[in-house]
Parts: structure tokens; C-alpha cells; sequence
């Protein structure tokens, strides 16, 4: 069974959309590890609740970010990580992870890329007025949400309630998610 890894800071609805789909074998692997730099957030009671294996840092804790990165990448060698799945890991990865893991982390962003990268995407494009959205799956590499692109989908939208539109696109993340890990697997 493939291993993969989930980094996440938040609220964790993608980690849990890519575990469920590893425990109903729509995806035929294991979330081996759930990596989560807030000590607070709300998927690392998910992954509790989900018996999925959690390390939680505080990035404040380290001098420099290879610190931590360092850490994390003996454990995902240790467990036999294949890929990493970032799912709202608000960190740039750095040369430790890049270099260990070249070609095998990918992220899942609100945009089409390459149009609106970075934080705050989606409230930046309904600031600019955009009528079609969407959710890009992409390879990470030393630029921001500048990695080659492996899937994307977009929908419309005619208002103005970010809010809104990020609801409208978590429901295409979580099967677009699955989707393009079960092919990369």
C-alpha cells in the first residue's frame, strides 16, 4: 500500500476528504502521517478522531526553517512517504523537503493558476470581479504556486461573497484531491 503524507494549518476538510477516500479504498494508500504547524488548528482533532499518526510543531520553536523541515522529512523517510499532499499547509517549503522529495510533493490551490497565486487568492479575485473560478492541482518547486500543473477545474460564479465561493470550491477540491492522487499513485 502507497504511503502519503498531509500538511495542513487549518480546518483540515482536505485531509479529511484524502483519508476517508484511503479508508473506503477509493485511494489504494495510507495517510501515514498528518504534519501540521499550528498547534491549535482543527486537523489535528480530525486526525485524532481519525487514528491517523500527527506531528504538530510550532515553527517558533526553531531557529531556521530546515530545522523543522529536517524533522519532518527523517520522519516521511522513516514511515516510507511516496507523496506529500499539502491541503491548506500555509508554509513555504524550503531546500530541505524540496530536495529530499523533488517531484513528489504536490499542492491543491483556489485558482486557476497561474492567475491569482498565493494567500488570499480567492477574496482577490472576486475583488477583481472574476465570473470563472477554480481549483488548481499543481507539483511544488522553489517558485510560489509556479509548479507545472496536473489537474485543474473551474465553475462559475456571478457574485461577490468569497465566502461563498470558497464552499462552492471545496466540493470540487475534495474530489479533484482524490482524483489526482489515486492517478499519481
Amino acid at each position: 500500500m502507497k504511503k502519503i503524507a498531509v500538511f495542513a494549518s487549518g480546518n483540515g476538510s482536505n485531509f479529511e476528504a484524502i483519508a476517508q477516500a484511503c479508508a473506503d479504498g477509493r485511494l489504494e494508500a495510507e495517510v501515514a502521517l498528518m504534519v501540521c504547524d499550528k498547534p491549535g488548528a482543527y486537523v489535528n482533532e480530525r486526525a485524532e478522531r481519525l487514528g491517523i499518526p500527527a506531528f504538530t510543531f510550532n515553527p517558533k520553536d526553531y531557529s531556521c526553517k530546515s530545522g523543522y523541515e529536517k524533522i519532518i522529512a527523517d520522519k516521511l523517510d522513516a514511515l516510507g512517504v511516496e507523496l506529500v499532499c499539502l491541503a491548506g499547509y500555509m508554509r513555504i517549503i524550503g531546500d530541505e523537503l524540496l530536495n529530499r522529495y523533488q517531484g513528489r510533493i504536490i499542492n491543491i490551490h483556489p485558482s486557476l493558476l497561474p492567475a491569482f497565486q498565493g494567500a488570499q487568492a480567492v477574496e482577490r479575485a472576486v475583488e477583481y470581479g472574476v465570473k470563472v473560478y477554480g481549483i488548481t492541482i499543481h507539483r511544488v518547486d522553489q517558485t510560489l504556486d509556479g509548479g507545472k500543473i496536473i489537474a485543474q477545474e473551474a465553475f462559475h460564479y456571478d457574485g461577490h461573497d468569497p465566502e461563498e465561493v470558497h464552499a462552492l470550491g471545496q466540493v470540487i477540491e475534495h474530489r479533484l484531491y482524490v482524483d489526482t492522487i489515486r492517478k499519481l499513485l
